[in-house]
């Protein structure tokens, strides 16, 4: 018997709780899709709580107590969620791992965590873990995923398979069927569900700890109170997962919104064909980082410049009127007037839903971008082609509760405005953006001091991204404060907005604006492969490397043009006077970024310290 049949009631709701109702109330429904051998294979919530329910019981049959950390090293996958939800139902901690993250960040991870087990995707994550055991004592068990490579191979007692380990599991459960549901019903508020690391832009990372009911915060806020979509997300919509799970972001849109609406995920293949999988899903309900939107946009500009003469006319000639409408969209909020939606509609049966079909968006009815600020050319873009695009806020240690655009109050350059009951202020003195409300964390993992400066004794949230608010009630996120450059001449400036508005061009993927204590701004430049490769090649530019690429006179003044361009549009004082092109593209392992993509710029001032250099001589 599973506990999908039993009727064992829980004091406090958590998404292990939500998940096995919905295994018991819509057992046959779809909750999980992922392609095996390039067919999707379907899980139903019975087999998604039957899974889940193993693990819990696999956890208890190796000792974890209440509070013990599992850690999870793995693509987005079927097993995450199980693993995730089975350590939540036991009243563990999940900690997750980029799969990204090179073996001194895992040694560094598991460590501090103080993880007991350790489920690992494949060889390679376990390759990492093995070769840095003598530094994690706490470490008990080392689960893999993926047997290849490592079954007949690999002999360290630690070691033990998926299979097994579920194995483990269904004899505990035979053994006592209703001890998962037991420490279920033990839950508090106060649990710390999972600890998510910060991404150590300044330092090494910190573990954020979010509590059962910080989770049921964000589900009330986002889900249940309708803070992102109108009407909120239910069993209808479809999500494809393809952002690490280890992002609070992720972890929402994929376990929280599912456990919580019953949304149908499917998982990406990899992060490579997520544009496939976006034509195969067309899900309803999409987030992306910047960086996501960017190169989807890239993609279509690249397309039209390899199609015909005519095509290219066309397109360029519907892409006008994309524009057009999204600024009177800008103007309206996001609502269209009677000549928008005659044009939209025009262009609609012409050219936008073919283009939304081949960029896998057609049936989005809610998009978000956040993480980072994006330029707001990209967001036009989706706008004006019909997709109901959002710019939303917040970070991980608010669980991110803070601001959104919602449909119909939509304000391009903003990221919204504070949800209903969410506390939210801008300090007089420094622009720090505060926030309070029952999402705010419970505290970095051993590290009381960074908790007390991060929230104060009245229980505001100091975020460290300095804002401002326009039309009384839009905040909008100049920069992080640690981030501000304050020139030789005293004058304070945010190098965020000028990077994006350099990385809204398809050519450039990185820019890294220097200046503080300096006499001028610089700029380190990083140029996108793909589009300027493409570029160079329909131009004759023969090149062998990306340095190559990118020292090339006529990618200089390619260059040049976009950072002229982008001056324009700032004050004087504003403008880069120079640049230098990147040798290299940056790269995580390198440390040249953090797991999340985004630019460690103590690490790169260091790294291209003779090209900084160059440029103020």
């Amino acid at each position: 018997m599973t506990a999908v049949a039993q009727q064992v009631s829980t004091k406090v709701t958590t998404v292990a709780s939500r998940v096995r109702d919905r295994g018991r109330d819509m057992p046959d429904q779809i909750a999980l899709r992922e392609k095996d051998f390039g067919i999707w294979q379907e899980v139903s919530w019975a087999d998604y709580w039957n899974y889940a329910e193993l693990v819990g019981h696999a956890l208890l049959a190796l000792g974890i107590e209440p509070g013990d950390r599992v850690a999870v090293h793995s693509e987005n996958r079927r097993e995450w969620l199980y693993s995730d939800i089975g350590a939540v139902a036991v009243r563990a901690t999940t900690v997750g791992l980029y799969p990204t993250n090179p073996p001194p960040e895992v040694a560094y991870l598991l460590s501090h965590s103080g993880a007991r087990v350790l489920i690992a995707e494949d060889q390679e994550q376990v390759d990492k873990a093995l070769e840095v055991l003598d530094e994690l004592p706490d470490l008990e068990k080392i689960i893999y995923l993926e047997p290849r490579g490592i079954r007949y191979r690999y002999t360290d007692p630690k070691l033990m398979s998926w299979t097994d380990f579920l194995a483990l599991g269904a004899r505990h459960r035979d053994a006592d069927p209703d001890a998962v549901n037991r420490r279920m019903a033990e839950a508090t508020e106060d649990d710390v569900m999972t600890m998510v690391y910060t991404s150590g832009t300044t330092g090494p990372p910190k573990g954020a700890m979010l509590a059962v009911s910080n989770v049921e915060y964000c589900i009330k806020v986002l889900v249940e109170g309708g803070g992102f979509t109108s009407p909120p997300p239910s069993p209808a919509d479809v999500t494809l997962s393809y952002l690490p799970l280890c992002h609070i972001a992720e972890r929402i849109f994929t376990t929280w919104f599912s456990a919580c609406a019953g949304i149908q995920v499917h998982f990406a293949e990899s992060i490579e064909t997520v544009q496939a999988n976006l034509r195969e899903v067309q899900p309803t309900i999409i987030f992306g980082v910047p960086r996501i939107w960017e190169k989807v946009l890239a993609g279509v500009r690249i397309r039209i410049d390899q199609a015909t003469w005519l095509k290219r006319v066309f397109s360029r000639f519907w892409l006008r009127v994309a524009d057009d409408i999204a600024e009177t969209l800008v103007q309206t909020g996001g609502r269209h007037t009677v000549g928008t939606r005659l044009r939209y509609a025009i262009g609609w049966v012409l050219y936008y839903r073919a283009l939304q079909d081949r960029i896998g968006v057609r049936k989005v009815r809610y998009a978000s971008s956040g993480a980072a600020p994006i330029a707001p050319e990209v967001l036009r873009f989706f706008m004006g082609i019909g997709v109901p695009m959002h710019e939303v806020y917040g970070m991980t240690e608010n669980t991110a509760i803070a601001t959104a655009n919602r449909p119909g109050r939509v304000k391009l350059g903003t990221v919204g405005e504070p949800h209903p009951g969410i506390e939210l202020r801008i300090d007089d003195t420094t622009g720090e953006i505060l926030t309070r409300h029952p999402g705010t964390f419970a505290g970095y993992w051993k590290n009381p001091d960074a908790t007390a400066k991060t929230v104060d004794a009245d229980g505001w949230l100091h975020t460290g991204d300095v804002g401002e608010w326009v039309d009384d009630t839009y905040l909008k996120i100049t920069d992080r404060m640690k981030d501000l450059i304050i020139t030789a001449g005293g004058k304070n400036i945010a190098p965020s907005e000028i990077e994006n508005a350099l990385k809204a061009s398809p050519y450039i993927k990185e820019a890294v604006v220097i200046g503080d204590k300096r006499p001028y701004l610089t700029a380190l430049i990083g140029i996108e492969l793909d589009t300027v490769g493409h570029w160079a090649q329909t131009r004759k530019l023969p090149y062998t490397t990306y340095r190559d690429l990118g020292e090339k006179k006529e990618v200089l003044a390619l260059v040049q043009s976009i950072l002229d361009d982008v001056n324009a549009r700032f004050a004087r004082v504003e403008q880069v006077k120079k640049y230098s092109m990147l040798t290299k593209e940056l790269d995580h392992e390198d440390g040249e970024l953090t797991a999340t993509q985004k630019v460690k710029r103590k690490a790169i001032a260091e790294m291209f310290s003779d090209q900084v250099e160059g440029m103020y001589r």
